[in-house]
């Protein structure tokens, strides 16, 4: 017997995949607008955290031939990590500090602070993990520093995109088409930070602010009510 369900309420169930997929997206970009080419071949990558996007991104890195370097507190998880990938691992503590083209936070938050921020020896900060900077002060200290920093929620956002393809209908091939656009958008937050001469963690907050408001505008009678109501789907913001 055949399953009754359509396919159109079918989902991904791990958004994981497709989260990595936009921080690659992320780090290329990133790496256009710092080294003039957003090829990864031969880059040192620095990932920290091998969870479910750390683990993914490092294979995506590895398909675009970067040299990785790995660390989790969870030594099986590397194991699994070099066995899979034949990639470097350091330890925990010193992955933050090891030289490296790209550092890719992918664990936890306000890795960039007081302690860290002086150390760093990356040409560029782009990761899956939420709020790297441990303060906004830290965004304008990397600016000063030359280090380039693709903004967290700006690059991690592809899981959220994968949701709103689960809700018009799922495809793995469109999921993975929508996480594109994150190259895009990073690539949006650089020119706002040039234009404006700020830093790109307030440029990526600009951007937001712009965002918003269009979708403030975006009205749509809702059937059977007589008020209205905003529709917040990307589609209706993309077909403006």
């Amino acid at each position: 017997m055949g399953h009754w369900y359509s396919k159109r309420f079918l989902s991904s169930e791990d958004p994981s995949p497709y989260t990595a997929h936009g921080v690659l997206m992320g780090i290329k970009a990133a790496a256009n607008e710092k080294f003039g080419s957003d090829s990864l071949k031969g880059k040192r990558i620095a990932v920290q955290g091998l969870g479910n996007v750390g683990s993914n991104l490092v294979k995506y890195l590895t398909e675009e031939g970067a040299q990785v370097i790995v660390a989790d507190i969870d030594q099986t998880r590397v194991k699994e990590c070099q066995d899979k990938f034949k990639v470097e691992a350091v330890n925990v503590d010193e992955l933050l500090f090891v030289p490296c083209d790209i550092l890719a936070p992918c664990a936890l938050g306000a890795v960039v602070n007081d302690q860290t921020i002086s150390k760093l020896k990356c040409k560029i900060v782009a990761g899956g993990a939420n709020n790297q900077l441990a303060e906004p002060r830290h965004g304008d200290h990397l600016r000063e520093l030359g280090i380039l920093y693709a903004p967290d929620y700006v690059v991690n956002a592809g899981g959220l995109m994968n949701v709103f393809v689960e809700l018009e209908g799922y495809s793995p091939d469109r999921a993975f088409e929508k996480t594109r656009k994150v190259y895009e958008n990073v690539k949006k937050v650089f020119q706002i930070a040039k234009k404006e001469n700020i830093g790109t963690h307030r440029a990526a907050d600009l951007l937001a602010e712009k965002r918003m408001s269009e979708i403030g505008r975006l009205r749509q009678r809702h059937p059977g009510k007589s008020s209205s109501r905003t529709f917040n789907t990307l589609k209706e913001v993309h077909n403006r």
